[in-house]
């Protein structure tokens, strides 16, 4: 007979609560569906297989039914709304530089810091091609049966990349039967639509299972401008073109700012004179807040029997993504040269009304003309991919002591992608086309189709990544002690993973007014050994132990350590705490990735750039090293014996990284350069007046440069707190869970990011809380959620009396969300939900250096209330 504490009853009857409730719960472990006999189960964060539940590591576990009654349509929905996720993961609500895929970034440590399994084993990166983290759309929601977060570091079971935690994804197996499952929802404003449709079938054979599943999701776009809470864009790139000149006084001079510069302004064609720009394009008209994508989804589990207690089983899923995003029409960029001010090259001349209105060659004889190319249509970015992942295991167990079982698993993973750019630009045809054809283009009207189809084409590229895993594991009891058996897990690992990228040649060969991009392609291979040991020192006292040796092709070797302790301090409480370390190797594109430009928003001090999007090459390199990190949790888990289905966890955890693999900060370099800094000034490739740093020169930001370095760090702190509780009252069953995140620090690469938000970040809130209440009766019950966002610091650049930039701090509010959602069992057969997000319509916060239409859409909900629901129906 199992003695079981009245805590490990009680995180046993939470988790079965919140498999047959859909709440959502913290607990040490995840038990396996009941059986008539005790089973041992492996639970995420070892590979020990054991009667009990009670881990050292803290865990949170989201069911089907959870998902089902959030009206969750990805996993990455999902997963963010979880109190333990910060920064700013990209999803739906993604639309510039995402190409569509979904990620988790658990405490905000970044995408590629957290691990994601499936079924225990490694999902394949995916998503354009060479990248470093999952893209969850391939996971389809119909095939989960649930999802475990671990939340401690976890190298040391698992290796490189679970320095945050691990988010292990659990399909549904050993069902029969046929269900179909009908899900919609759409915003009250008539847009936004989503729906999907799975179908699961399964049936037992004589020692089996097999289960075989197909979905299909769609979910449709929101325009930015369509919601009234959206400020109109201002971008200095206007439809029918602008020069940057000076500006000029009412008598016609120029105007000097404190420190005798000139001022620049962008000056458009208004009738025949050419004067400052009245008013900038408003680019939401042209971008989504939730991006249109399509899913086809295929996927398969089984189970045998082959007999002398060898056991075969496989899993198979494949995914169709097909997904687009819509930015404003190209701007284009170009720097045209001046008769006059050069000899020999291609010029224009600029006429008297240019001239009087402030248009004049800088330094090297040029003239930055800038047009947004809104003749040949907005960019339309479309992704076309395919992820597969293979995996088989056969287990058996081998008659020793008192049993001990060995698996050998092969996992197979490949993503391919074929994406595309509509509407792209020419930037060495345009300015060509320039040159030749002056008059129709200053002339502020639309350009002839000729000139159109000349200048414009359609921008092509393909990707893919590939990973190949073996491993082996032997698991069982070494001997006894007096207080039970101690445990063992014993394996071997080797991987390879792979990944490229090809960009259209257009762009290699930087004749586009898109950044300039070199092809990526590069693979690595590891081969791991680790071992755990669970000691039983006292019928309370529990000690974890894990090590773990990693030998990559790229940079070498990496050991880790974990050390867990569980203490039962009395049948109501029991305490853990675990002390880890960890590693993430760096990525394929982080190695070998080729030169490639991003627009990042950035403060020019110098004033030079009319826009806050200023385009920066970014470098990898081959030689960087793996980053380093340690972790630590303690909590307790507290079951009141004098409050029946009550539970209450509360966890201390630290995270530490050093030698993270991170660009070095641009606009820390753009500042110390400003204040005289010449070695940043080299550093980032900024030209620099040699007598002045501070004074502006043409071009000085052509060049700006961020390299991929070991320089970074990360230190964040933080509790959660956790209370599940379920009881009967009014003749009604009741659930109240209640999750809690209190952030107590985040700091990277020295600076303090607790309790700010930003576009480039995202949001590292100081509290995230997440509420809900069900109550029930027979076939029917109704729950009531919310979600708390504390207020952060937003901080912007303002500018003092002698126009000398410093930081400003304004308070982005703190938000909450209501959620409403009931389900009905009508038979047997056919289940029917219905349920409101965002019931209050809270608009999004404003943020001043948001990531998309003023505001962080992928901290905040920018569609507004949106209704959903769902029929289940079961043969």
């Amino acid at each position: 007979m199992i003695k079981r504490t009245k805590v490990a009853s009680a995180i046993n009857l939470a988790i079965v609560a919140s498999i047959t409730s859909g709440a959502f719960v913290t607990s040490s472990a995840f038990a396996a569906e009941e059986k008539a006999k005790v089973e041992r189960i492996e639970v995420t964060g070892s590979r020990i297989q054991r009667q009990d539940m009670e881990t050292a590591s803290p865990v949170t576990v989201i069911d089907a039914a959870a998902i089902k009654a959030e009206g969750f349509t990805s996993v990455d929905q999902m997963l963010q709304v979880q109190t333990s996720m910060a920064g700013a993961a990209v999803g739906s609500s993604t639309n510039n530089g995402a190409d569509g895929v979904a990620q988790v970034d658990l405490r905000g440590m970044g995408s590629q810091r957290t691990l994601v399994l499936l079924n225990g084993r490694r999902m394949v990166n995916s998503g354009s091609g060479a990248d470093s983290a999952v893209d969850l759309n391939s996971i389809p929601v119909a095939m989960i049966a649930r999802v475990e977060i671990l939340k401690d570091g976890a190298s040391a079971v698992y290796g490189s990349d679970a320095i945050a935690g691990v988010v292990n994804i659990i399909t549904k197996k050993d069902f029969e039967g046929f269900q179909l499952d009908f899900n919609g929802s759409g915003t009250d404003k008539g847009d936004g639509e989503s729906g999907d449709v799975s179908a699961l079938y399964g049936f037992n054979t004589e020692g089996g299972n097999y289960t075989f599943g197909a979905a299909y999701a769609d979910r449709r776009g929101v325009i930015q401008s369509d919601r009234s809470w959206t400020k109109p864009g201002s971008s200095s790139f206007v439809p029918n073109g602008a020069f940057l000149g000076t500006e000029l006084d009412e008598n016609g001079d120029p105007v000097f700012d404190k420190k005798g510069n000139k001022v620049q302004e962008m000056k458009t064609l208004q009738g025949q004179e050419w004067g400052a720009m009245e008013k900038g394009y408003d680019f939401t008209k042209d971008s989504w807040y939730q991006t249109p994508s399509k899913r086809y989804s295929l996927f398969a589990n089984m189970t045998q029997e082959l007999g002398n207690d060898i056991v075969f089983s496989g899993d198979v899923v494949y995914t169709k993504r097909k997904s687009d995003q819509q930015l404003a029409p190209q701007p284009a960029d170009i720097m045209l040269n001046v008769c006059g001010g050069v000899s020999g090259l291609p010029c224009i001349t600029l006429d008297d009304a240019m001239i009087n209105g402030g248009i004049e060659a800088d330094e090297t004889g040029r003239v930055n003309y800038r047009r947004r190319t809104n003749d040949v249509g907005p960019r339309v970015y479309e992704q076309d991919t395919d992820t597969y992942r293979v995996s088989g295991d056969l287990a058996g167990t081998l008659d020793i002591h008192t049993g001990m079982n060995w698996d050998v698993s092969y996992t197979y993973g490949k993503n391919k992608a074929s994406t595309s750019v509509a509407n792209s630009i020419n930037a060495t045809k345009m300015q060509q086309s320039v040159y030749a054809n002056s008059d129709a283009w200053f002339n502020g009207q639309s350009l002839t189709q000729d000139i159109i189809d000349d200048i414009s084409y359609f921008e092509q590229a393909n990707g893919g990544n590939e990973q190949h895993t073996v491993a082996g594991v032997l698991n069982g009891e070494l001997f006894d002690l007096s207080a039970g058996a101690v445990g063992f897990a014993i394996g071997a690992e080797y991987r390879r993973e792979s990944g490229y990228y090809n960009p259209d040649p257009v762009v290699v060969a930087g004749d586009s007014t898109a950044s300039q991009q070199q092809p990526t392609d590069g693979s690595y291979d590891v081969i791991s050994f680790y071992q755990e040991v669970s000691v039983p020192f006292s019928e309370k006292l529990t000690g974890e132990f894990a090590l773990r040796f990693d030998d990559y092709s790229t940079f070498g070797k990496a050991t880790t350590w974990k050390i867990g302790l569980t203490y039962v301090a009395t049948d109501d409480l029991m305490l853990r705490t675990v002390a880890a370390t960890g590693f993430r190797a760096p990525s394929v594109s982080e190695l070998y990735g080729g030169n490639t430009g991003s627009f990042d928003y950035l403060d020019d001090p110098w004033k030079q750039e009319q826009d806050p999007q200023i385009e920066v090459n970014y470098v990898s390199d081959d030689q960087l090293k793996p980053e380093e990190s340690e972790s630590y949790t303690a909590g307790l888990v507290y079951s009141p014996s004098y409050i029946d289905g009550m539970s209450v966890t509360l966890d201390y955890w630290r995270f530490k990284v050093k030698d993270a693999i991170a660009r070095e900060d641009v606009q820390a370099g753009m500042k110390s350069c400003f204040a005289g800094d010449t070695v940043a000034c080299d550093k980032f490739g900024i030209k620099y007046d040699e007598n002045d740093t501070s004074i502006p020169k043409p071009g000085m930001l052509d060049g700006l440069t961020s390299k991929l370095k070991n320089v970074g760090s990360q230190d964040t702190s933080g509790i959660d707190f956790n209370l599940a509780y379920n009881f009967e009252a009014l003749g009604l069953d009741w659930k109240i869970n209640n999750d809690t995140t209190y952030l107590l620090n985040f700091e990277q690469d020295g600076e303090d990011y607790t309790s700010s938000i930003d576009g480039n970040f995202g949001a590292y809130a100081k509290v995230r809380n997440n509420f809900s209440i069900q109550a029930g009766q027979g076939d029917w019950s109704v729950m009531y959620f919310n979600r708390y966002i504390s207020s952060m610091d937003d901080t912007y650049t303002d500018y003092d009396v002698d126009d000398n930039p410093f930081a400003a701090v304004r308070t982005a509010d703190s938000i909450l969300y209501h959620n409403i959602s009931g389900t009905y069992h009508i038979n047997d057969m056919t289940t029917v939900s219905l349920g409101v997000k965002n019931f209050t319509d809270e608009k999004p916060v404003t943020v001043s250096n948001g990531s998309d239409g003023g505001t962080v859409p992928e901290v905040y909900d920018t569609i507004g209330r949106t209704i959903y629901g769902g029929v289940t129906v079961k043969f």
